[in-house]
């Protein structure tokens, strides 16, 4: 496996944090509520990061599950904000052209932003019915959605303003504009 010793550098100048202060306590990962759906912990991918090991941290599925909760963050005696760092491996694996090694998660992407472009705010019921329509796991977690639907959690039609959908529309037709 080759060895990128300017790999910790890239992700400290792009995240601003200085992961090298990590002193592999694993209280992120202790906390972390997904770190046993992870091929690799985020102290893993810290520790791989100051080793530079570039492919093997962009290649894991541990920055595309990081569901940016924060709780590695809180937990972190050295205040490490490990979701930047994560965003930043994910950033660079987008520009490397390095696809994720979980199907589902360009399209999930890709659906958010539809649904916050055209409606201005995040309709559950929508996103959850169209990544099962472009997934094709039309079953999987149906009970689960029952039961958040009981509950009121999720929403039958989504609750908007035409304001709010325009304003968002705006924003991604300048950050088009930008890019």
């Amino acid at each position: 496996m080759k060895l990128y010793p300017d790999f910790v550098i890239q992700i400290k100048g792009e995240s601003h944090q200085d992961i090298n202060l990590c002193y592999q306590c694993k209280k992120c990962t202790s906390g972390c509520p997904i770190a046993y759906t992870m091929d690799y912990t985020p102290a893993q991918i810290i520790h791989a990061i100051r080793l530079g090991l570039k492919e093997l941290v962009l290649n894991s599925k541990t920055i595309w599950l990081c569901a940016s909760c924060e709780t590695c963050t809180t937990r972190c005696p050295q205040e490490i904000d490990l979701v930047k760092v994560m965003d930043v491996c994910k950033s660079l694996a987008i520009c490397l052209r390095i696809k994720p090694k979980i199907k589902e998660v360009p399209i999930f992407y890709k659906l958010v932003l539809t649904n916050i472009r055209f409606l201005g705010r995040m309709y559950e019921l929508g996103l959850i019915g169209a990544l099962k329509l472009c997934t094709g796991n039309f079953m999987q977690d149906v009970n689960l959605g029952i039961t958040m639907f009981k509950k009121g959690k999720l929403k039958l039609l989504p609750s908007f303003t035409f304001k709010g959908a325009l304003t968002a529309m705006n924003i991604f037709n300048k950050a088009k504009k930008v890019k």
